[in-house]
């Protein structure tokens, strides 16, 4: 059993490559440090290139993090629990996060909370009670919202 052996990329290929890796989505710098590990590179090298990518404004941390914001509550319908939680994963800055998450209005998001959660209360099969409730208030919980909009929705929809 014969493997081929891994062709080595020169720097100025393994930019390239970063390059487009970072153009097709933003990307943060904790991304980019885990790709950039998995090309073997001498510490040197993966400097030059980042700096290289910051410079030409391949990476930028603000960009991602607003991005990252718009996208996941837009789309997903995250909540702002999750999304920071994921941010801080990313070893996003507090200060960043705060600036991010001022990108979705309190009206959008209240908006995609109160649809989210009467879509999911009449998805739910079971009849009212504390299974349906435990059901809807974990959906909402892992989706990233906070306790008191989920308890506060929860009243509203068992007293219909």
């Amino acid at each position: 059993m014969s493997s081929k052996p891994e062709k080595t990329l020169s720097v100025a290929e393994i930019t390239a490559k970063m390059e487009y890796y970072c153009s097709y989505q933003d990307r943060c710098y904790k991304e980019i440090y885990e790709k950039l590990k998995s090309f073997h590179l001498i510490p040197e090298a993966k400097e030059k290139i980042l700096l290289h990518l910051m410079e030409n404004n391949f990476v930028n941390e603000e960009r991602f993090a607003k991005s990252f914001v718009r996208g996941k509550h837009r789309y997903k319908y995250w909540g702002r629990v999750r999304i920071t939680n994921e941010l801080k994963f990313r070893d996003i800055s507090s200060r960043l996060i705060r600036e991010a998450l001022a990108e979705i209005s309190e009206e959008e998001y209240f908006d995609n909370f109160h649809q989210l959660a009467e879509k999911h209360w009449i998805s739910l099969k079971e009849p009212k009670g504390s299974k349906k409730n435990k059901k809807f208030t974990d959906f909402l919980y892992r989706k990233g919202y906070e306790s008191h909009l989920i308890f506060d929705k929860l009243n509203e929809l068992n007293t219909h």
